[in-house]
């Protein structure tokens, strides 16, 4: 059963939610990592809950060997985001085309990665929405390794505003942005948001009703956070 705050937050656009953590003085919104694919139709905007891996160079955790990103992919459904950290500064993918083809077949919502992401063509001809910081053609193999996951991960530049994303956090991201939400903020961050959108709903009717810009956006809009 699809979590109710997680049909919510896919009825939002991410400027609306980026202003709600303003409104409420929270961070979350982290800039720089383009969809590079989208789902069918072209629609880009994505929400679940995150479901995280951290890779980079090092020893994987002990245990059979397995190919990074499938224990995130085991452990996800239809209402999970997979959230990946591969800030190590090798370029390396950290995402591939197996892997987004397990992912669409296991009903994962999107995959949003800070690092590099390998097999784009693939992505694009599956019809996945993967979000990443940048794009490659070399393999993680010999080079980077999951180092874990559920474990909490880093994502965002320090310009921008770094989060620390846990598992279970909620995210949403379009062609905007992508925002973290943890679970305690949720509904204030929902609330808020809907609030908003309903607000800008009724300033687009009144523009197109013909009111004069002046008009609509004046002080209500410009002190709509305050409010």
């Amino acid at each position: 059963m699809t979590d109710p705050q997680v049909q919510r937050l896919r009825r939002l656009d991410v400027c609306a939610v980026s202003d709600a953590l303003d409104k409420l003085q929270l961070s979350g919104v982290v800039t720089g990592l383009p969809m590079r694919s989208s789902a069918p139709g072209g629609a880009s905007r994505i929400a679940g809950r995150a479901v995280t891996m951290k890779v980079g160079p090092g020893t994987p955790p002990p245990g059979p060997p397995k190919h990074l990103g499938c224990t995130a992919i085991e452990q996800s459904g239809a209402d999970n985001v997979i959230v990946v950290e591969q800030r190590s500064g090798v370029e390396a993918g950290c995402w591939g085309g197996l892997l987004t083809l397990g992912a669409k077949v296991r009903g994962v919502a999107g995959v949003i990665a800070d690092g590099p992401l390998r097999d784009v063509d693939e992505a694009i001809a599956y019809e996945f929405p993967i979000y990443s910081r940048s794009l490659t053609s070399r393999t993680a193999r010999t080079r980077v390794v999951e180092l874990g996951t559920q474990v909490p991960v880093t994502m965002g530049a320090a310009v921008g505003g770094e989060v620390v994303v846990n598992p279970g956090d909620y995210v949403l991201a379009d062609r905007s942005a992508v925002i973290f939400i943890s679970p305690e903020h949720i509904e204030r961050v929902l609330e808020a948001a809907e609030m908003i959108v309903a607000k800008e709903a009724a300033m687009a009717k009144a523009i197109l009703a013909g009111t004069p810009m002046g008009e609509v956006m004046g002080g209500n809009y410009e002190h709509m956070l305050e409010n």
